[in-house]
Order: structure tokens, then C-alpha cells, then sequence
């Protein structure tokens, strides 16, 4: 067991980063070639004002209709991220590891406090599965990826609890912890999870052009 939680904790994360950064950089990659070939006139109204006003509007909560015609889905929409970015980056235990590998160290959340969002994040993933399998308008674009993809989303989570909580003997829910974080990571370019670093340029493009070429809000 030692063996495997060396070769987790080692060889595999990092083969997780450099899976995760190429193919960050391959989507994006591919994506500027789509955009050469398919639209290359997109750069003639391409517009910083616009992009960001555009993704701030749609970063505020309830800043756009859609979102204040939804306020159950915006508020466990905007809690599930920030949460799900928050508490592995603000862990105490995770930090301690950055501390341990390379002598980088920030503030922590308390231990209570970080076990709630933990919590939170899990009760979000339940949220989606439900409202997937539930309302109509949802489950009609809904396919079983979608529901691997919330599983691999809320797995790290859920093992961590249970790891930290120390629920089961040895140190295998710790090793399924990080080995579901770093799958988590590796297919994160490679799913829909990609939209949190992607998701930014087509909302730019979108503000682009409602607002320099349609002259219309977007949100």
C-alpha cells in the first residue's frame, strides 16, 4: 500500500499537470485554428469593453435575466463554484503539501469551515443529478456523460471527507482521494468541465458581438 500511496501521490499527479496543461493548451490551440478557418473576420469586432462587460454581467449574481428567472439554480450555480475552487486551494492539508514540495504556503480555511463547503459542493452535485433526471427541458440534452461527469466532480470531495474524518481503516480512501482528484484534473480539458477556463473567451466573443455588432445586451 505504501508502494501505491508513493506512486499516487508522485508519478501520477504529476502526470495529471502535464496531462491537465497540454490539454489546456491543445484545446485552446484547436480552438484559434477553428476560429481561423470557420470565422476568421471575428477579429473585426472582437472588443475588450464588450467581452468583460459581458462576463462581469454574467459573473454577478442574479446580473443577468437568466439568472434572476432561476434564483434557486443561480444561487447553488454561483455557491457550487466558488466552493468547488475554494476549498482545495484553501485546505489546510493541501497547502501543506505545496509547503512540503516547493516552500509555498498561504492561508488556510478553518478545518469546520472547509468541512461545510466540502459538504456543500456534494449537496450541489446532488442538486444537478436531481434537476437533470427531473425537469424535462434539462433531461432532454442530458446523457449518461453528464452524470460521470458530476460523479468525477464530487468524487474528490466526497473521498476527502470520508479520508479526513478518518470513516474507514488505511490509507485507501486517502489514495482514491488524490487518484480521483488527479483523474478530475486530467479530463478536465477534455470534458465539459473545460468551461471554467474556456468558457470565458466564447462569453467574450458572444459580448463582442451583441454589443459592437447587434448593439444589444447580452444579458
Amino acid at each position: 500500500m505504501h508502494a501505491l500511496y508513493q506512486f499516487v501521490a508522485g508519478p501520477l499527479a504529476w502526470a495529471a499537470f502535464i496531462v491537465f496543461l497540454g490539454g489546456l493548451l491543445y484545446r485552446l490551440i484547436r480552438l484559434l485554428i477553428l476560429v481561423r478557418n470557420r470565422e476568421p473576420f471575428i477579429s473585426s469586432y472582437m472588443s475588450w469593453r464588450y467581452g468583460l462587460r459581458s462576463i462581469v454581467h454574467w459573473l454577478t449574481p442574479f446580473g443577468t435575466v437568466r439568472w434572476r428567472t432561476m434564483p434557486v439554480l443561480t444561487v447553488v450555480t454561483f455557491v457550487f463554484h466558488l466552493f468547488l475552487l475554494i476549498t482545495p486551494i484553501f485546505l489546510l492539508s493541501h497547502i501543506v503539501l505545496w509547503d512540503e514540495a516547493w516552500g509555498l504556503t498561504w492561508w488556510a480555511l478553518p478545518d469546520v469551515l472547509a468541512d461545510i463547503m466540502c459538504a456543500i459542493v456534494i449537496a450541489c452535485c446532488v442538486f444537478f443529478a436531481v434537476r437533470r433526471s427531473t425537469q424535462p427541458e434539462v433531461r432532454f440534452v442530458t446523457d449518461s456523460s453528464d452524470y460521470l461527469i458530476l460523479l468525477l466532480t464530487a468524487a474528490p470531495f466526497l473521498t476527502g471527507f470520508v479520508a479526513y474524518h478518518q470513516w474507514t481503516e488505511g490509507a485507501w480512501m486517502t489514495i482514491l482521494h488524490m487518484f480521483s482528484g488527479e483523474l478530475m484534473l486530467a479530463l478536465l480539458p477534455f470534458t465539459r468541465l473545460g468551461h471554467m477556463l474556456l468558457g470565458w473567451l466564447t462569453r467574450a466573443y458572444m459580448g463582442s458581438e451583441f454589443g459592437g455588432v447587434r448593439h444589444a445586451r447580452d444579458w
